[in-house]
């Protein structure tokens, strides 16, 4: 048995950032990298590159393209599956306040890797209804025959036909469990009373909760709007930090986004010259300084020009980018 340590299994339950992970961690074995190399090749820190490594943090799009260029890999592919990782998890970005950021969090440490199945159970005789059956009919034992000029004797036509008996019972028995079974799947398939919201939350899973000025205020994770946005404008800051203008066509809203930051910076954003309020995040600790942290949205049309502003925490210059919705 070698004595190589195996990697740690991914701690999520999003199968798309599992495989950005996993994808990842492939990358870093055709480096030959160590954590703490990786660690010296990039601004990430170890702890970082394990985080994202065993899928408990969401890589920022600066570190994925950090190691593509490391292995000598198109970034094309891992960009994507990263974008996947970021859209699965919009439904799961914690609680925020009004005004605060949002940041996409750390997924939730799971269970272990599964252990080995338990053998199967041999089947039960039971009927698809779940009871089992009912025990075949006794038939009674034949009276001893009669000869054919005996007064007791009954008419040829007049004698029951045991076999065609046992037939239409068993036929009987076949169309009972069929119609059981109709019923129970009918029953499951039909929505229930009291449930009616759940048509909805199904049909949210595959396009935004909002468009327009429903989305005023929102953020663009939980309300499905970052799944494909236009980068409107990005700049990479005077502290290593990056900073992004985003708009979502769909929801017809744009938000801003930061990300290599310290704890304590800030992101300011404002839409057009309508009097609309402006929407700021904030990073508050170590899990927003690893990762991506969002500003509220704001609703902007076409036209519309966007524009950012970062405060650095330790009071240097503020810095700002613009863009304008096309």
């Amino acid at each position: 048995m070698s004595g190589t340590a195996r990697p740690t299994p991914p701690a999520t339950d999003s199968p798309g950032l599992v495989r950005l992970a996993l994808t990842l961690r492939e990358l870093r074995g055709r480096t030959g990298l160590s954590l703490a190399a990786l660690a010296a090749r990039t601004t990430y820190s170890k702890s970082s590159w394990e985080r994202y490594l065993n899928a408990r943090a969401l890589p920022p799009r600066s570190a994925v393209r950090a190691l593509c260029r490391l292995a000598g890999e198109p970034e094309g592919r891992c960009l994507t599956l990263r974008e996947i990782a970021e859209s699965e998890w919009a439904g799961h970005a914690s609680g925020t306040p009004a005004g605060a950021g949002t940041r996409v969090p750390a997924p939730r440490a799971g269970p272990g890797p599964a252990g080995p199945a338990a053998p199967a159970q041999p089947e039960s005789p039971t009927s698809p209804t779940g009871r089992s059956p009912a025990a075949p009919p006794i038939r009674p034992s034949p009276a001893p025959p009669l000869s054919p000029g005996s007064p007791l004797s009954p008419p040829v036509a007049d004698r029951p036909a045991g076999h065609r008996g046992v037939a239409v019972l068993a036929v009987l028995a076949s169309l009972c469990a069929v119609v059981s079974c109709a019923v129970v799947i009918a029953l499951l398939l039909l929505p229930r009373a009291g449930k009616g919201a759940s048509a909805p939350s199904s049909q949210a899973a595959t396009g935004p909760l909002c468009r327009g000025e429903g989305c005023e205020g929102k953020s663009p994770m939980r309300q499905h709007c970052a799944s494909s946005p236009d980068t409107l404008a990005s700049r990479h800051l005077s502290t290593g930090a990056w900073m992004e203008l985003r708009h979502s066509t769909v929801c017809g809203t744009s938000w801003a986004r930061m990300w290599g930051t310290d704890v304590g910076d800030r992101l300011e954003m404002t839409a057009g010259a309508e009097g609309r309020p402006a929407r700021e995040a904030r990073v508050r600790d170590r899990a927003d300084a690893d990762t991506y942290v969002y500003t509220l949205m704001t609703v902007s049309g076409r036209g519309t020009v966007v524009r950012a502003c970062y405060r650095p925490v330790g009071g240097g210059p503020r810095e700002c980018v613009e863009g304008r919705v096309r």
